[in-house]
């Protein structure tokens, strides 16, 4: 007999579902399927520690340049 599951379907690029498939890799505990290149289906429970785990992710991939260093030139 088929199961069924609550979820959220997610749709994003290809470069951000990398990263959520990543994130999934360790524990299982966000994703309920991957469907295909753009789209996720995420237990329903588990979508805001998603968006934050995600968050984090992104903010620690991306460096920004530090203001300071604009102020010192003329």
């Amino acid at each position: 007999m088929p199961k069924a599951s609550k979820g959220v379907l997610v749709e994003c690029d290809p470069a951000i579902k990398a990263i959520i498939l990543k994130i999934d890799q360790e524990k299982n505990e966000y994703i309920v399927e991957d469907l295909d290149d753009t789209h996720l289906m995420v237990k329903d429970s588990k979508v805001q520690a998603l968006k934050a785990k995600l968050d984090e992710e992104l903010k620690n991939a991306v460096s920004y340049p530090d203001d300071d260093d604009d102020s010192d030139r003329g």
